[in-house]
């Protein structure tokens, strides 16, 4: 039987108010006794923010079989929640961390995401930093939309690999659809969407320091890095993410 986890919400959005070592702890019980294809999304302002303007998306995410805080905003609102976390579940950690625990233990990890070659270059890197990893396979996948016959052929060739654990860095929403769409068709024990763990682990992207990534300002080291692409996520959707907690907070509206 499951123990069942201490959450929090967010503007309608069911948050499991897990730390590090507690996500990396269900990961591995998920894989050695496994009930399915379970899928967990990693999610900050960002990702609860696309909740807000897409309803669809919103379900994605509550659905998820594990919703863990990789924002900083959402530590903080965990100690006004009741769910009082110290620190964010930072998604390239966790892949270092689960890829640590599971390198001697015969678990075999699938990666999918990233721009043409990254996912093969940070298979090297990871089989590198921990030996007797088993990568089972790659795929970068094409950025534009997949066709039904592309999306069929990922899955069949996932499944034939066996992974035990399958790794996806296609970015929010993304990676969130794209595990929702397929935990049913695939036999991994458990999907984890780690969007720029890809880029940063493969040495594509730089990674903010740790004082900066620990003390919530990763999102101006980011967005002074890539400002054509992120200006929106954190200039538009940063004030409605702030103005929408404050009315929740206030209980002057009520997000479902």
């Amino acid at each position: 039987m499951e123990v069942r986890r201490l959450s929090f919400e967010v503007l309608g959005v069911h948050v499991d108010a897990l730390d590090l070592p507690e996500a990396c702890r269900t990961v591995r019980e998920w894989i050695e006794h496994r009930r399915g294809c379970r899928y967990v999304a990693l999610t900050g302002m960002h990702g609860i923010m696309e909740a807000q303007h897409d309803p669809a998306f919103k379900c994605i995410l509550n659905a998820a079989d594990l919703v863990v805080p990789d924002g900083t905003p959402l530590v903080w609102l965990s100690r006004f929640r009741g769910r009082p976390l110290t620190r964010r579940v930072y998604g390239p950690e966790l892949m270092l961390e689960v890829c640590r625990q599971t390198a001697s233990t015969g678990c075999r990890h699938f990666l999918v995401g990233g721009a043409p070659g990254v996912a093969d270059r940070l298979a090297t890197i990871l089989k590198r930093r921990f030996p007797g990893l088993v990568i089972a396979g790659t795929c970068s996948p094409p950025f534009e939309p997949w066709t039904e016959a592309q999306e069929e052929e990922l899955v069949a060739t996932i499944n034939r690999a066996a992974p035990d654990v399958v790794w996806v860095g296609l970015g929010t929403p993304k990676q969130e659809q794209w595990m929702h769409r397929h935990r049913g068709h695939l036999q991994a024990a458990v999907l984890l969407g780690v969007g720029a763990a890809f880029d940063i682990h493969s040495g594509r992207r730089r990674q903010a320091p740790r004082w900066i990534r620990e003390n919530g300002g990763e999102w101006l080291f980011r967005l002074v890095q890539e400002p054509r692409r992120l200006w929106r996520r954190y200039l538009v959707y940063g004030p409605q993410f702030l103005f929408s907690v404050a009315l929740e907070s206030l209980k002057l509206r009520r997000f479902e």
